[in-house]
């Protein structure tokens, strides 16, 4: 016996890579609704690469009753109108979107890192993804904190445009277009000319000088794994169309060698382990689209402080980031509490 999965924002980036990731994975699946806003209602969406199509529904007059699970991709906005909606109705929310990851009685997880967290789900019948670049960073930093317990992080983060949505992707492919052929480009989604340059700016500013995205980072962290590690973070959206790279510096309570620190991430749960120190020997963006791992690589000692090491880390954001994370939750959820399938 399987589950009733409802997928929210199905026709959104996020939410056809939660189908193609439920179709990929075999989600035990009995039944599956794609669910969007009112004007993609009725237009076929392919559940992965099943051959099947899905008739997207109406998310304003859809009945959660009778869903086991409802994977949220719809941004905050709708998710706060329909997620207790669907929590209400004894669907469990298992939501992307910022809302409710600092909300102390709804669990933020990373199965790789804090599956026991789960167990709160039953409070509000709500569970929160995590942002993409916090989520790929913890899963490389979890097992090198429970060796050698990490007391500060500095992370420079090279993010994709694909973070931004469909509106983010085509601004960088237009720019890029019109760069080439010599026309005018002008900025609409991001603050600046994206194509063929960096933008240190991404979500709003905060009083202190930090945007939000970056105040993420060091919140969901403290969250996720330990509220005493130090985060210092700097986001920046790189013309790349998918997967984050993120440039992260440790402090260590105890000493850790770059060595002990490979042996370790070498069998560490959802990471893979490039890191030849040679040409080409380290893993870019490019190479993990579609990939479901964590690729780390340069890892190296860092002389500038005691027990410190640096290290380079790649991640597909729309999988990992978003959609895969939320699919390992319902299998998380589904071992420990649901016992379907």
């Amino acid at each position: 016996m399987g589950y009733r999965v409802a997928v929210v924002g199905a026709t959104g980036n996020v939410g056809r890579e939660m189908l193609n990731i439920l179709a990929e994975r075999e989600f035990p699946c009995d039944e599956i609704a794609a669910v969007a806003s009112p004007r993609s209602t009725g237009t076929e969406i392919e559940f992965g690469e099943t051959g099947k199509m899905l008739k997207v529904k109406n998310i304003e007059h859809f009945d959660f009753t009778g869903y086991d699970i409802a994977l949220f991709a719809a941004g905050s906005g709708p998710t706060k109108i329909y997620a207790p909606k669907a929590a209400s109705q004894g669907c469990v929310v298992i939501d992307n979107s910022s809302l409710y990851r600092m909300e102390p009685d709804i669990p933020l997880i990373v199965p790789e890192v804090n599956p026991d967290a789960i167990d709160g789900y039953t409070k509000r019948n709500i569970i929160a993804n995590p942002n993409c670049s916090t989520a790929q960073m913890v899963v490389a930093l979890q097992p090198l904190h429970e060796k050698a317990k990490i007391k500060r992080v500095v992370v420079s983060t090279y993010q994709s445009v694909s973070g931004a949505g469909k509106a983010g992707m085509d601004e960088l492919f237009e720019q890029s277009r019109a760069i080439f052929v010599g026309d005018p480009v002008e900025p609409s989604k991001f603050t600046k000319q994206i194509a063929f340059n960096v933008i240190p700016h991404i979500d709003v500013f905060l009083d202190d000088g930090s945007t939000k995205e970056e105040w993420k980072m060091v919140v969901e962290t403290k969250k996720i794994m330990d509220p005493s590690i130090k985060v210092q973070a700097t986001c920046v959206r790189v013309p790349v169309f998918v997967g984050h790279a993120e440039s992260i510096t440790l402090e260590f309570e105890d000493e850790i060698s770059a060595e002990e620190a490979q042996d370790i991430l070498r069998e560490a749960p959802g990471c893979m382990l490039v890191d030849k120190r040679e040409d080409g020997g380290y893993v870019t963006p490019v190479e993990c689209v579609g990939d479901s791992a964590t690729y780390i690589s340069r890892v190296r000692e860092d002389p500038t402080v005691e027990n410190g090491l640096a290290l380079w880390c790649v991640s597909d954001n729309l999988r990992k980031g978003a959609a895969l994370n939320a699919v390992q939750i319902a299998e998380l959820l589904g071992r420990r509490h649901l016992k379907k399938g």
